[in-house]
């Protein structure tokens, strides 16, 4: 094998096939674990080579396809960095998806995989990653691609200090202001998301939980309807929280504000009276929760970097969670 690609089997193996039965409810690790050989293919991985070199040979002594699969579960289940390498020391089904099935050791260490995901960061092949494995789910069927796209889209992965679209913006908002109350009562976000008329906030990501064709115009004026909604019963939850300290309420207030700050920016009411995403972009428009100074920019003339800060910020910060 030439250092440096992955050429893992094809067909599971025995001990897999046991494997595969008892994790039969997870269902995109058997799918990664059916697709990795068509998904990291020999061009795929010349790309990601050309991207990471980490030995004074001039070969990562680990395979970056399987660094690269890694971080797509972990993109998908929102572990920390240390949990990925546990994961692989201790759980069955990223052994099974990473070929290293009860294994003593993992295939690699946490330093490795940092440095690994900060270069495919900065080269942008994280994009090239999560649309090269929604498009391979997608084809390969049995699982819902809009919402894994949805996931990996909007993972904690990326940092807390990422940009997002103006579904997620709302969505952390809400998210922060009802954690804040439930950290107060000592009980699950899920169980004040659900009190509160806002279920859908209770998993990672919103856009995943709403399930939608955000390509159709019309699903995502509906999305943002459904959202600006959950926001006015959120708001007359915290409104009625009488018996909790007043401090706690002033902080689920604060994040309810900057949700309303970004209706303001963000949303335009049509002819219909429909909301609808206002075109252009507003002064000063606030493009992330955790930083509030964060703003658009430019690397230069011809390239903006209002997508993902992660790009350029990910590098500085160590991509450290």
């Amino acid at each position: 094998m030439r250092p440096g690609v992955w050429n893992p089997p094809i067909a599971l193996s025995v001990s897999e096939q046991k494997v595969a039965i008892i994790i039969k409810k997870a269902k995109l690790f058997l799918i990664l674990r059916e697709i990795r050989h068509e998904l990291f293919d020999e061009q795929f991985q010349k790309e990601l080579a050309t991207i990471f070199k980490d030995s004074t040979v001039g070969l990562c002594p680990v395979p970056p396809a399987q660094l690269a699969l890694a971080i797509i579960l972990q993109a998908y289940t929102g572990v920390s960095d240390d949990e990925v390498i546990e994961a692989l020391n201790a759980d069955r089904r990223w052994q099974l998806v990473l070929d290293c099935l009860d294994c003593d050791r993992a295939p690699f260490g946490k330093g490795t995989y940092v440095r690994f995901r900060g270069a495919l960061i900065d080269a942008e092949g994280d994009l090239r990653l999560v649309e090269r494995t929604v498009e391979m789910v997608e084809k390969k069927g049995g699982f819902n691609s809009r919402a894994l796209k949805a996931a990996l889209d909007s993972s904690p992965l990326w940092g807390a200090a990422r940009v997002e679209d103006t579904y997620n913006l709302l969505g952390h908002a809400l998210r922060k202001a009802l954690t804040i109350i439930a950290d107060e009562k000592q009980q699950e976000l899920e169980a004040i998301a659900t009190q509160s008329g806002a279920s859908i906030l209770a998993g990672s990501s919103l856009k995943a939980a709403l399930d939608l064709d955000w390509d159709d115009p019309q699903e995502r004026t509906e999305a943002l309807k459904t959202i600006l909604q959950i926001l006015n019963d959120v708001e007359l939850c915290v409104e009625q929280e009488t018996d909790l300290p007043d401090q706690t309420i002033e902080k689920a207030k604060k994040n309810l504000d900057v949700a309303r700050q970004i209706e303001a920016q963000d949303v335009e009411r049509g002819e219909n009276g429909d909301p609808k995403l206002r075109k252009g972009v507003a002064k000063n428009r606030r493009i992330a929760i955790e930083d509030s100074e964060m703003r658009h920019g430019r690397k230069s003339k011809k390239k903006r970097f209002d997508g993902y800060k992660r790009h350029i910020e990910g590098l500085r910060i160590g991509i450290v969670q």
